[in-house]
């Protein structure tokens, strides 16, 4: 099993960031470490970076230190949110989880 390890940091302006790293790879080798500044370009790496290992890919989650419990649960509310997003939007739901309408669909 392959292991795509994502670590929470924060820059030196409080802002956080998430870092992929793929455990198969040299640190070296392209690919192999990514800086993710949002939720969406996180999924969209962690798809990127499965594909080449097909559905055999776990993600690891932790956080470095100095990083607040406020930027981990603004990560977690933000994937929360994709993940609604994603059920609705494959549902072909007319309206999101929040009341707001689907224009996706």
């Amino acid at each position: 099993m392959v292991v795509i390890e994502s670590v929470i940091k924060s820059n030196a302006l409080g802002r956080w960031y998430i870092e992929l790293s793929d455990t198969m790879k040299e640190e070296s080798e392209e690919n192999a470490r990514i800086i993710c500044l949002d939720i969406n370009e996180y999924a969209q790496k962690v798809e990127m970076m499965g594909k080449e290992y097909g559905t055999d890919v776990e993600v690891s989650w932790s956080s470095e230190e100095g990083v607040t419990v406020e930027q981990i649960n603004e990560v977690r509310q933000q994937i929360m949110v994709y993940e609604a997003e994603l059920e609705a939007k494959n549902k072909n739901a007319t309206h999101m989880p929040d009341g707001t309408p689907n224009f996706g669909v």
